[in-house]
């Protein structure tokens, strides 16, 4: 037994014995309360009328009712500027100053070059310096859900787009983030909640449309089963749509990705295209196909392309893998 123990119990039945000898007990209860102080004193070994242990558990001058009375009116004038501070960092983010804000977005920018460069740890320090000094912008976070999902870290990603959808629920690009880091970890049904949420708040959006589908095809071949189907790639499983190494799987993961912005080719109707049609089975009927598809630069590049962000033709072309990828259907003028 402590001794801070035994003080609290000293001073409980010092209060109990003062409050039979003022009265504010009944005559009829103070018989049952003796017996409660004598058990209580038993049970903590404290004994009242020992004059050693008085004078070493005594809180005198103060007393238990005037130690409690400070405690309340101290917490009576502490309590509600707390609940209102903690209400307010726990609603939002702190504000950033105008200086903050302008080193944030160089972080980002930052990191955008080094996620071209494919420099996605680099890229994931940007984004978390851009965090600290603007918590409040979801641009941030949602970067860095992509930075994590192309290094293949996709339970990282997650954590990140579900911060960018806390911070702004209406920044739609966040959903898309989130859709396709939980349909790369096999969540067919969480990726497809997530691209439907995504819906609701810009209903014409591609991207979203198009996981959307990938998601439920998925749901609907393996019956809702939370993991990827043994014959896909590592490298397939990483890019919704890429699944199987048909044409098929091939035209899926062409479609969606619409056309023209930053020079990229409209690569839906070149899928439609009866000559790149025929390239592409021959590619596929000599394994070509197969092995391009477990190509980590493919994977990456159809991964940008589910998330959103869109590579220019001169990025696909400063690749070798891809640009080689590009002569094989025909692609010219590469810079």
């Amino acid at each position: 037994m402590s001794e801070k123990q035994q003080r609290l119990v000293y001073s409980i039945i010092e209060f109990l014995n003062q409050s039979i000898e003022d009265g504010a007990v009944k005559a009829d209860d103070q018989e049952s309360l003796e017996v409660a102080i004598q058990c209580i004193g038993e049970a903590f070994n404290v004994d009242p009328s020992n004059q050693e242990q008085a004078d070493r558990l005594s809180v005198k001058p103060a007393t238990l009712q005037n130690i409690f009375d400070v405690f309340m009116k101290t917490r009576a004038k502490v309590a509600p500027s707390a609940s209102t501070s903690t209400g307010a960092s726990s609603s939002k983010p702190k504000d950033a100053s105008e200086d903050e804000k302008a080193q944030a977005e160089k972080h980002k920018a930052t990191g955008n070059s080094q996620m071209s460069a494919k420099k996605f740890d680099d890229a994931i320090q940007s984004y978390n310096q851009a965090v600290t000094l603007d918590p409040s912008n979801p641009v941030y976070y949602s970067n860095r859900a992509a930075a994590h999902s192309s290094k293949g870290d996709h339970l990282a990603a997650v954590g990140d787009a579900e911060k960018a959808i806390s911070v702004d629920p209406k920044f739609v690009k966040a959903y898309h983030r989130l859709g396709h880091a939980q349909y790369s970890l096999g969540d067919f049904e969480a990726a497809a909640s997530a691209f439907e949420r995504g819906l609701k708040l810009d209903s014409t959006n591609a991207g979203l449309k198009s996981g959307l589908q990938n998601a439920q095809a998925r749901i609907d071949h393996v019956g809702g089963a939370s993991s990827p189907p043994e014959t896909t790639t590592p490298a397939q499983r990483a890019v919704p749509g890429a699944a199987g190494s048909g044409l098929g799987g091939m035209a899926d993961m062409f479609r969606g990705m619409g056309g023209g912005a930053g020079g990229m080719p409209d690569l839906a109707s070149m899928m439609n295209n009866p000559q790149m049609m025929a390239m592409a089975q021959q590619l596929a009927a000599n394994g070509g196909l197969a092995n391009l598809m477990q190509n980590p630069a493919v994977a990456n590049m159809m991964s940008r392309v589910q998330s959103g962000d869109m590579p220019s033709m001169a990025e696909l072309m400063s690749d070798p893998t891809l640009r080689e990828m590009a002569s094989q259907f025909g692609a010219t003028g590469a810079p």
